[in-house]
């Protein structure tokens, strides 16, 4: 294993800069990253503890600062130190004022402005988290996506991860010998998607999660052969629904996000009314 150490500097959260490395680290094998996140690096007196953090701790830097200044410091004294040194932005910048044929204007963190699609989100995870786990039912026709699916199938986190992409998300358990909400059956607005895993993997996960509660006694909750009928139970329920469904087993929460997200972008667009052209 290598290990390496990398300097995400940013004038911003860091979000940008930190999903832009992770994107890349992860196609690397054997290698193990020590990240330094420096965040919200506006001036010279908050440049200088990010040099002196390099200095003791050498390593890749990638960087989004939008300030010349700052930049030209940074960039030279890394030259100077013969350490990696990346705009990680540059070079999509120069495409997009190329294509657009304008100068882009300088404002640190304005993707994070107090606009109408930040507040969305804002809106959309205080939905999420009032229905969660099937409370509130009453509104469900609200939502822009409805997960089902059995315990311990990843339901909570993937709708809170749609969330901060402004997707009002509820999710809704199925309980052996419970019956599901009418609010959801009788639903035809919402997306409505079914969340499955795998079996063993869902034992699994399931004892894990017992353990860390202290309870170790066997149960039909944890046992494979109820599980097996729980994970059956969804599936025909699926079918019968006509729900799409989504095997969460060998997906991480942000591919199955992507696959809701694809799915609701989807049903827009089929719901979208038609232009209709004017007959003479």
């Amino acid at each position: 294993m290598k290990n390496f150490h990398l300097h995400l500097v940013s004038d911003s959260t860091g979000e940008t800069v930190t999903s832009i490395a992770r994107a890349c680290v992860v196609q690397f094998e054997g290698v193990e990253v020590i990240d330094h996140l420096w965040s919200m690096v506006r001036t010279k007196s908050q440049l200088e503890p990010v040099l002196e953090g390099i200095a003791a701790q050498p390593g890749m830097v990638v960087f989004t600062l939008l300030d010349k200044s700052l930049r030209h410091e940074l960039e030279t004294y890394c030259s100077n130190k013969k350490l990696t040194c990346i705009a990680a932005l540059d070079t999509f910048m120069a495409a997009f004022r190329h294509h657009l044929g304008v100068s882009s204007q300088a404002r640190p963190g304005r993707q994070h402005a107090l606009d109408a699609e930040y507040f969305a989100r804002i809106e959309a995870l205080n939905f999420v988290m009032s229905h969660d786990d099937g409370q509130s039912a009453v509104d469900l026709a609200e939502a822009d996506v409805i997960l089902v699916g059995v315990s311990r199938t990843s339901k909570t986190p993937t709708c809170i991860y749609l969330a901060n992409r402004g997707i009002k998300a509820a999710n809704v358990p199925i309980v052996p010998g419970a019956q599901l909400p009418p609010e959801l059956m009788e639903n035809d607005h919402s997306l409505i998607v079914g969340l499955t895993e795998d079996a063993n993997r869902l034992v699994q996960i399931r004892r894990n999660r017992m353990r860390s509660l202290d309870q170790t006694a066997e149960t039909d909750y944890t046992d494979l052969d109820q599980v097996k009928a729980e994970i059956a139970a969804a599936r025909r329920l699926f079918n019968e629904r006509e729900w799409p469904s989504i095997d969460v087993t060998r997906r991480s929460i942000e591919e199955t996000a992507a696959a809701i997200i694809q799915l609701h972008s989807q049903r827009q667009r089929e719901r979208q009314p038609r232009p209709t052209s004017d007959s003479t």
